[in-house]
This record gives structure tokens, C-alpha cells and sequence, in this order.
């Protein structure tokens, strides 16, 4: 009797250990990198999770960087900071298609995770391809393809999951200066991005927090170790080239970058400034002038107070780019005498151009001839004695 339920028992153990392996097969899982591209929301890379799993014969790519241009109302949501990204699959073959087409290299590295790891991450994901979860507010320092993936191994691996210790505060960089490293083959982008960032992009990005950029997750997940019984493992094995291409190399002409360009305008101004001095003209210049900063103005204005994008609040460039400068351009079109206001705009912007070193914000190079641009053209209407351009009929009595 022993021995017939002994191997009843038996039996039994091996029947619902078949049927575990059966609903959780074994998967190995792997981090895709991929490099940058040439358009503007691809030039900070990309990242993925790729998951084998040899029993059931699938190579599923997950992709957390999904968005659609079509949607409705796409630019107004991503000016609200109200866009939501969601998680794909695609087969792997059809994801590499995609980079070959782009000459967009890819690296593969094995995430080495034990089977109750790689168990967890799998519900995670699967977790996150529900219906109700598969869409999330993106955002682009904290949550975006990047961050996802480091977020689900945390969970997935827990407490066995070892950072190095950090470095001197000193010593780090900041959101805006990393983001700025892949912006570098574009300079006007990077003047554009510039602008519109606020001083919460100055704060110091922590090791972990690097990882938001997928080549700063690549090589931070390669620094990390797992313990296992009393060893330390790598978290990712050495890397694999899987598409082979060279990062875009863009040419750095100083004759076409903006430091050069709007620095050029400026001094133009200056000539056209003291060689024309009559009425209409110089009104019809300011309208013109005035009406590009205005605009400037108004995203100032939107980006501080009317979105969602944290990144983007706390907008010092407010400062010289004010709201007295949309009051400005009104009074110009009755071309009535408006110095005050003027004034306001002139000791603004020099004011924050003379202590920009003291504000908590980096501004880009480009903004000192176009703050000199918007100098020039408001003290000559602010009646200044002291001014040798100013028009002689705003000239204070």
C-alpha cells in the first residue's frame, strides 16, 4: 500500500511539474539598445526588452515608445504634456527591419536572471499589456521606454539587485547636459529644446536617474550586479552587435550655427539701427521683431502655467522673455509713446543677461545675441539719454 501511494505520489509530482513548464515555459530575455537616428524624436536612441521563449517557438520584442502622429489633436496633447505612450510587440525580425531600414545600429545583451526573476518580469510585462495599463503619460526624464524597462527588472529582481555607490554631487551632470549630449549634431534644436526647459532640467542626474536615456541605461545596467549565494553576477552579459551601422555624424559648420547666425543679425541691427533712423521704418522693424519675441513670450507664458511637463515649469527665460513684450508690440501698432514699458523690457532683459551666473538655470550661448537683440530694440525706444541710437523723437525731455 506504501509503495503504490508512493508512486501515485510520484506521479502526481511529475504531472504538475510538466504542467507548470507548460504555462511558464522557460524565457531568456535580453536588452535591445539601439542607436540614434537622424530625426528629431529618435536622436537619444532607443530602447527594448526581447523575450525567447524556445518552447513555445516565439521572439517577442516589447517596446515601451509607441506613439501615433495621427492621433487626434497630437502637437495641442504634447504641448499639455498630456500624451500618452504605450507598450508594443512586434516580432523580432519585424523590430530589426525597422533599425535596418533607419541604418540604426543594435546591440543584444542577456538579462541573467534566475527562472522565479525572469518569471515576474514576464507577469510584469504582461501586467502592463492589459487593455487598462498598456498606455501611460509619458515623460521624458522619469517614464519614458527607458525608464520602464529599468523600473520592471527593480521589481523583478528586488533587494538582489546592487547599484554602485554614488558619485560626488559635484561630479554629476545635469538633465539638461546629458539630454544635450545627443543634441549636439543639432545645434538649433538644442537652442529650440533650450528655451523651452525649465530649471528643474538643471537638477543633478543620480546614476539611476541617467538611465532615461537608453545609451545611459545600457551602460548602467551593464554596471550593475545581482547577488546570488553569496556571489556577485553582472546583471547583463557582454554586449552583441546584432545591426551593424555607424552612428550619424553631423558636420559642425560655425558659420551655420546659431551662436554665428543670430550674433550676425545682431550686429546688422546695430548698422541698420544707426543708419535708419526714420519713423516708419524703425516701426514697422520693431513690428516685426517685437512679433517673434511676443510669440516666444506667449510659450513662456503656456509652458510655465498651462502644461503638464514638469520639465518645463519654472521657466526663468520668463524673465527676459516677459509679458511686457506682447504690451510692447501693441503700443507699436498706433505707434503711440510707450516708453515705460519698454523700460521694463530693457532692464529685464539686461538684468538677467548681466546675472545670468547667480540664476539656477543654464542658458545656451545663442541667447546672448538674441537677448541683445531684444536689448538693442527696446532701449532705443525707452527714450534713453545716455543711448546714441535712440530715436531722436522718443528722446527724454
Amino acid at each position: 500500500m506504501k509503495k503504490q501511494f508512493a508512486t501515485l505520489f510520484f506521479l502526481v509530482t511529475c504531472f504538475s511539474q510538466v504542467l507548470q513548464s507548460q504555462e511558464s515555459p522557460e524565457a531568456e530575455i535580453y536588452l535591445l539598445t539601439c542607436g540614434p537616428g537622424t530625426e528629431i524624436y529618435s536622436v537619444y536612441g532607443h530602447s527594448a526588452l526581447r523575450v525567447i521563449t524556445p518552447e513555445a517557438g516565439s521572439d517577442i520584442v516589447y517596446n515601451w515608445g509607441i506613439f501615433d502622429f495621427s492621433a487626434p489633436h497630437f502637437a495641442w496633447k504634447f504641448a499639455q504634456g498630456r500624451l500618452d505612450y504605450m507598450l508594443g510587440d512586434s516580432s523580432y525580425e519585424s523590430f530589426l527591419d525597422d533599425y535596418i531600414y533607419e541604418k540604426r545600429w543594435v546591440i543584444s545583451q542577456k538579462i541573467n536572471l534566475e527562472e522565479s526573476e525572469a518569471r515576474e518580469l514576464l507577469n510584469l510585462i504582461a501586467e502592463n499589456m492589459k487593455p487598462e495599463n498598456i498606455k501611460y503619460r509619458y515623460d521624458f526624464f522619469y517614464d519614458n521606454c527607458s525608464t520602464r524597462i529599468r523600473d520592471l527588472l527593480e521589481k523583478a529582481i528586488g533587494s538582489k539587485l546592487l547599484y554602485p555607490p554614488e558619485e560626488p554631487r559635484r561630479n554629476l551632470s545635469t538633465f539638461r547636459e546629458l539630454s544635450g549630449e545627443f543634441q549636439k549634431g543639432m545645434p538649433w534644436l538644442k537652442v529650440g529644446i533650450d528655451v523651452l526647459l525649465g530649471s528643474p532640467c538643471d537638477k543633478k542626474a543620480t546614476f539611476r536617474n541617467r538611465m532615461f536615456l537608453p545609451l545611459y541605461l545600457q551602460s548602467g545596467l551593464s554596471a550593475l550586479e545581482v547577488r546570488r549565494e553569496g556571489k556577485m553576477i553582472p546583471l547583463l552579459t557582454n554586449p552583441v552587435v546584432v545591426v551593424d551601422f555607424k552612428s550619424p555624424v553631423f558636420r559642425q559648420n560655425f558659420l551655420t550655427s546659431p551662436v554665428f547666425v543670430i550674433s550676425l543679425v545682431f550686429i546688422v541691427l546695430i548698422i541698420v539701427t544707426g543708419l535708419f533712423r526714420g519713423r516708419s521704418f524703425n516701426r514697422w522693424l520693431d513690428i516685426v521683431i517685437f512679433t517673434i519675441f511676443s510669440v516666444l513670450a506667449v510659450l513662456m507664458i503656456f509652458f510655465n502655467f498651462f502644461t503638464d511637463h514638469m520639465e518645463l515649469r519654472w521657466n526663468l527665460n520668463i524673465i527676459w522673455l516677459n509679458p511686457f513684450i506682447i504690451i510692447c508690440l501693441a503700443s507699436l501698432f498706433p505707434d503711440r509713446d510707450r516708453r515705460s514699458w519698454f523700460r521694463i523690457v530693457f532692464f529685464l532683459a539686461a538684468g538677467f543677461m548681466v546675472f545670468n551666473m547667480l540664476i539656477p538655470q543654464q542658458i545656451n550661448n545663442a541667447f546672448i545675441p538674441i537677448a541683445g537683440i531684444l536689448i538693442l530694440r527696446s532701449s532705443i525706444r525707452a527714450g534713453f539719454k545716455w543711448n546714441p541710437l535712440t530715436l531722436p523723437y522718443l528722446t527724454e525731455f
